[in-house]
């Protein structure tokens, strides 16, 4: 599994922060929570000043940076330092407030449009696209292809479905618990099993991911948090971004995320075999065809 091999990059490491932020000690989280609300900041502080404003030591730090990939404190902060130059900082989301009474509706609209730019680079960022491929090539020669979620999760399984159905797959999406235990239980080595939980948490999908690689399927999942329980049980961890304001909550950014996630799989999915997908593409619109 990759979960304990995330590493942040330059160009990465505020990203990074955040997608491991639930999965951090609680002294580790006071130092992210700092770093990102005060990240030029910090690349002028010394590891001892760091440590009075954040209340923690300076082996914490140390071990902090560690977590992330790094050597050390100034390893860090010379990759921060990088991640700022490179960064237009006079572009800061408008979604850093959330909506006000005498906002009007073009306002909101602008809104909407940089949440959803944020949060597809930050999935750009974190994503693993050379995992990506492995996932794409599984299921390329897979039996069948299962899809996991609830909630609104369960509704982009099911956007996966239809997708991947109109190009020929075998494949289906469940999001009642009952029904996903039992078809996970019944996975085979040649099936593939995808878990989509934002969080990570959901106790429902984690669960039909574990059954389904007890049972031999390959099993990859798509969350936030590549430290989650869900990764625990994943061949593979696909991570989306949460890049998004208090406007949005949990619904359009972590949406928007998943669904390039999956288009991405999608994509390479096509690429692999142009004429067949075509071909399965026009049977399914022909299908569809009422006139």
């Amino acid at each position: 599994m990759a979960t304990n091999n995330v590493m942040a990059k330059a160009g990465k490491v505020l990203d990074m922060m955040g997608c491991l932020h639930e999965s951090l000690t609680p002294s580790a989280k006071r130092i992210a929570d700092f770093v990102l609300a005060n990240p030029a900041d910090v690349t002028k502080l010394s590891i001892a000043e760091l440590s009075q404003a954040v209340n923690a030591g300076e082996a914490t730090i140390i071990r902090f940076c560690r977590t992330l990939g790094f050597k050390g404190f100034q390893d860090f902060k010379m990759e921060l330092a990088i991640e700022l130059s490179n960064a237009n900082q006079n572009e800061k989301s408008i979604l850093d407030t959330d909506v006000t009474p005498e906002d009007t509706a073009e306002l909101i609209g602008q809104k909407l449009h940089n949440t959803i730019n944020n949060v597809l680079a930050e999935t750009y960022n974190l994503l693993d696209f050379q995992m990506l491929e492995q996932v794409a090539n599984a299921i390329q020669s897979c039996r069948a292809v299962y899809f996991f979620g609830v909630g609104s999760s369960g509704v982009t399984a099911e956007d996966a479905k239809n997708k991947l159905m109109r190009i020929g797959f075998n494949v289906d999406a469940l999001s009642n618990n009952h029904l996903m235990y039992m078809k996970a239980s019944l996975l085979q080595p040649g099936d593939v099993a995808i878990g989509i939980s934002h969080s990570g948490t959901s106790e429902e999908t984690t669960k039909a991911l574990r059954l389904a690689k007890e049972a031999g399927a390959c099993t990859a999942s798509i969350t936030h948090n590549p430290r989650s329980p869900i990764a625990e049980y994943s061949d593979y961890v696909l991570v989306n971004g949460n890049r998004q304001g208090k406007l949005q909550g949990d619904s359009i950014g972590t949406k928007i995320s998943q669904l390039f996630v999956l288009d991405l799989i999608y994509a390479l999915l096509v690429k692999q075999d142009l004429a067949g997908t075509q071909a399965n593409k026009m049977k399914t619109m022909s299908a569809l065809d009422y006139s």
